[in-house]
């Protein structure tokens, strides 16, 4: 049985529910990507990003986070005209957060050493007896967002940020019943 969200019925949600959501992501590309995609879902659904992903790996060189702090505005230009969500902002956004990551992994080392001390480097895992009674922010999402807007970052929110930490495994928010947990 998986969470009650996983509703669409759709094989590309159902394997990221089953293989992703929840696990604890380490790996600094894969982090980032993450990252960006969660900004990218702000006012939609996840479903509609996930499905881009790979136009978004394609747009954004794998997630390469040297490379996407080196991009431009042509490279903004050209990425609205690929398969990804047309909204400049929300690109520009990814460029702009990529050069500040530069600093994050100089002042701790990784993406990985940042994000992993919100949670004392170890998941949390709450009882969610439904997924609608799941948190959607919490006292760590709040800081972790204020320590992001602080440094400059955009489109970031605790919401965003919560969905962040649920998506990389750093809060474990999969239903007590779910055969994932």
């Amino acid at each position: 049985m998986r969470c009650g969200w996983v509703k669409a019925r759709d094989a590309t949600y159902e394997a990221y529910h089953d293989l992703e959501w929840g696990k604890p992501l380490h790996e600094e590309r894969a982090l980032f990507e993450l990252f960006s995609l969660e900004t990218q879902a702000a006012g939609l659904s996840w479903l509609t990003v996930l499905k881009k992903r790979e136009a978004y790996r394609e747009a954004f060189a794998g997630f390469d986070l040297d490379t996407v702090a080196g991009f431009t505005c042509k490279d903004v230009e050209r990425i609205l005209q690929m398969e990804v969500i047309k909204h400049p902002k929300k690109i520009e956004a990814i460029l702009h957060n990529a050069k500040l990551f530069l600093d994050i992994k100089r002042e701790y080392g990784s993406l990985d050493a940042f994000f992993w001390s919100f949670v004392n480097h170890t998941p949390i895992l709450n009882d969610v007896p439904d997924y609608k009674t799941a948190p959607t922010t919490s006292p760590i999402s709040d800081a972790l967002t204020r320590e992001l807007k602080k440094r400059g970052f955009k489109f970031v929110g605790s919401v965003t940020i919560y969905a962040f930490m649920q998506a990389c495994g750093m809060v474990n928010d999969h239903e007590m019943r779910c055969d994932f947990r």
